[in-house]
């Protein structure tokens, strides 16, 4: 004679009978459960996102836009912008293809937000140029062929200017002999150390220091 179980609350059994029901429901395309009517509308319809006003100085024009706060500057300047030279690669800070210049200084445009940017000067690959006249950088990058896809190139470039900058100003590296030096000269090995944020997938890095060598000696 089976035993009745008197056990309270669910059993092996109830969980195991419950988890084959609702596997057959799915299986058949029979909801497991139907939604209100209400949460139905209301998931068709999301509330907007609250948006803010912004203004920013992007290669020496001002620019006015409303923007989700959460916006990210590379976001702001590819999608509302129209200034799709940065690139959007990781979106995680890791391959440079976003770099852009904030007050000369560069930074992975990915990561920072857009509303933290009032009042400073971006620069992006389009601004470097003075109209047909290519800035040194972007010259040497043509004449050493130093891109292939060229989808990390604006990344690439600008972020060698920053860092001729740093060079110039004297900073030193993890690649540098005297970190007390007034002066870093820019041998192979720091012009790497200095570009190891920037990733060609291509693979282009002989091309992109020898370039980097001759915008440094004004070549």
């Amino acid at each position: 004679m089976a035993k009745t179980d008197t056990r309270s609350g669910p059993t092996r059994r109830t969980v195991l009978e419950g988890g084959v029901a609702t596997g057959v429901l799915l299986a058949t395309g029979i909801p497991v459960y139907a939604e209100p009517a209400g949460a139905v509308a209301a998931a068709a319809s999301p509330t907007p996102a609250p948006t803010m006003p912004i203004s920013l100085r992007i290669n020496a024009k001002d620019f006015a836009v409303e923007l989700d706060p959460r916006t990210t500057l590379l976001d702001a300047l590819r999608n509302h912008l129209g200034l799709t030279g940065s690139k959007k690669g990781c979106d995680h800070g890791q391959c440079g293809a976003c770099t852009v210049l904030v007050d000369g200084r560069r930074i992975n445009s990915c990561l920072t937000l857009a509303a933290m940017h009032e009042g400073d000067e971006i620069t992006t690959v389009e601004g470097l140029a003075e109209g047909d006249r290519l800035h040194p950088v972007q010259a040497a990058f043509v004449a050493r062929d130093g891109f292939q896809c060229g989808y990390c190139t604006p990344g690439q470039i600008c972020s060698a200017v920053g860092m001729l900058g740093e060079a110039r100003a004297g900073w030193p590296s993890h690649a540098s002999a005297d970190v007390a030096a007034v002066s870093v000269a820019l041998t192979d090995a720091e012009i790497r150390e200095r570009m190891s944020g920037n990733i060609c997938r291509c693979a282009a890095y002989p091309n992109i220091v020898a370039a980097i060598r001759d915008a440094a000696e004004g070549a």
